[in-house]
């Protein structure tokens, strides 16, 4: 049954899957620059900036709008030249939140954070995924098939291969998001994780994961094993993509080590180890 579905078929069972999991479905071209429900300016921004600046509002009441907008400058304008650089500064923010500082009602200077996700109550922020999101960069068009966004932040990419084409294979799914973080690296400056599917084979990373490093989740639960007989996809997005195991795997398995040029970014759970 599985060799007869196509890629186009792929896409629409996970955006339906991804539904049932609590994600609201948008196709991009729907909010493409100069559309008129546009939610970009450019096909170069990668980051919903609206829907960003809302959360921001809900999640930090008591921090005066300055800061808010403080806070927004600094994550659109992450400018180190390196990749990786880029995505732990965004990594370190998205967790602790973005340093700001404002002028007190006393005249005083005072610190603070802007907080980005709501990670006790999962379900105070937005979770969208957006199929068909064409990013346009140095020249370079690409469109990735579906971007997973937290309140307006690209978090996540998901590439589908058809798996009725046998030259379409999950590592080429892989080999595409090499393409990607070359020809169009700021949708990865915020990105947590990269799936790869045809549909019986799904496997999850980072982006500083090699090959080898893209495994298959094991477990819905995180107690007991998938049956083998269960696809690759349906365990990886029950067991991985439920909106506060995500946050949670965000929160606190998403870890760097090196000297910030040669990291490995990898997620530490036993379900995806082994």
């Amino acid at each position: 049954m599985m060799n007869r579905i196509s890629e186009d078929q792929l896409e629409h069972e996970a955006l339906l899957h991804l539904r049932k999991l609590g994600y609201s479905r948008i196709f991009g071209p729907d909010i493409a620059p100069e559309t008129i429900t546009a939610e970009r300016k450019s096909y170069a921004d990668v980051i919903l900036i609206d829907r960003l600046r809302s959360a921001i509002t809900d999640l930090n009441p008591d921090i005066p709008e300055e800061a808010w907008e403080d806070a927004l400058t600094k994550i659109l304008r992450l400018d180190s030249p390196d990749l990786m650089v880029n995505n732990r500064q965004f990594h370190d923010w998205l967790v602790n939140g973005v340093p700001v500082e404002y002028r007190a009602g006393d005249g005083r200077v005072k610190g603070d954070t802007v907080t980005l996700i709501d990670f006790e109550h999962p379900k105070m922020n937005e979770f969208l995924a957006v199929n068909q999101f064409t990013v346009i960069e140095e020249n370079h068009n690409r469109r990735p098939d579906i971007v997973l966004f937290v309140n307006g932040l690209p978090i996540g990419v998901i590439e589908l291969k058809n798996p009725a084409d046998e030259h379409a294979t999950v590592r080429t799914a892989f080999q595409q998001f090499q393409t990607y973080m070359d020809q169009i690296p700021s949708l990865f400056h915020y990105n947590q994780i990269l799936i790869i599917s045809d549909g019986l084979e799904a496997r999850a990373r980072t982006i500083s994961s090699d090959w080898e490093r893209f495994m298959p989740w094991k477990t819905i639960d995180g107690e007991e094993l998938a049956p083998s007989v269960m696809p690759q996809m349906t365990v990886l997005f029950d067991g991985m993509l439920q909106i506060d195991r995500l946050l949670d795997l965000i929160r606190h398995f998403i870890v760097y080590e090196g000297d910030g040029v040669r990291v490995i970014k990898s997620f530490y759970r036993l379900d995806i180890e082994g």
